[in-house]
């Protein structure tokens, strides 16, 4: 048995990187997993892949904008109708376009508030009131990163995106503990997904970097492991946030960047 075996967990952002990563890896623990994402084409391919790979059945999709409370209903419902309940709700999908600090515009502002900030807010709500349905409590991860424990000056919106993510763990933790529902999250630091080689790109095209692999590497030149992430070094400690291990812990953000911010 699994350390999440039988568990109904939703994984937004789950179309690539960590979010595809965690979802592959809470299946290979025994969950049953709904993968979200923007992208629906993307995100039904990982799903038939998973279902195609010894989890037959224990894995579907839906395509959802998490900023759009209609779709992230319709997509709990999705969930409950194929698997019959949540259990684990991952607040996951997030965006960012880097832009020096003077040049910040309101619609930078806005695209990523919007998604990183409303989005695991909405996420964090809609899951609450299903798990509150059930009757028999639930977990809530909502992803943070290390720009929610220090600001970086071009990405300021993104930064206070996650430091709104710590906020909203907190608060949730605090409302939702009558329910038996824990909320906590995760903050990766510099992790090799397709995500970091677009922000590599725009980084070039603002000229906060000269050439690619500038930016990733001078973010993980202080990581004490000695190294950037890979999706999977994320993982394990996303399951243990979905499996029984963790239940009592709650209002929490595990930092795992290899060392790179000690807090």
């Amino acid at each position: 048995m699994g350390r999440v075996s039988d568990r109904v967990c939703i994984v937004t952002g789950a179309g690539r990187g960590i979010g595809r990563a965690i979802g592959e890896a809470l299946l290979a623990e025994g969950a049953k997993v709904c993968f979200a994402d923007i992208n629906g084409e993307a995100v039904r391919a990982v799903a038939e892949a998973a279902n195609d790979q010894c989890h037959v059945g224990r894995a579907t999709w839906a395509q959802v904008d998490v900023t759009k409370r209609e779709q992230v209903r319709a997509m709990i419902a999705h969930t409950v109708e194929t698997f019959g309940r949540l259990d684990v709700k991952f607040n996951n999908a997030g965006v960012n376009k880097p832009m020096n600090f003077m040049d910040v515009t309101e619609d930078n502002w806005h695209f990523i508030m919007d998604v990183n900030g409303l989005g695991c807010m909405i996420g964090m709500q809609e899951a609450a009131r299903q798990m509150i349905a059930q009757g028999s409590g639930g977990k809530i991860v909502n992803t943070a990163s290390i720009a929610s424990r220090q600001g970086f000056d071009n990405v300021a919106p993104y930064c206070a995106s996650k430091f709104a993510v710590v906020a909203l763990t907190q608060s949730g933790a605090r409302d939702l503990a009558k329910h038996d529902i824990t909320v906590t999250g995760f903050a990766p630091g510099v992790v090799a997904t397709e995500m970091w080689e677009q922000v590599d790109q725009d980084l070039m095209e603002i000229g906060a970097a000269e050439r690619p692999g500038q930016a990733m590497e001078e973010f993980s030149s202080e990581i004490l492991k000695g190294r950037v992430a890979q999706p999977g070094d994320i993982t394990g400690t996303t399951t243990f946030l979905a499996s029984k291990d963790s239940d009592y812990m709650t209002g929490q953000i595990v930092m795992i960047d290899g060392g790179m911010t000690l807090v």
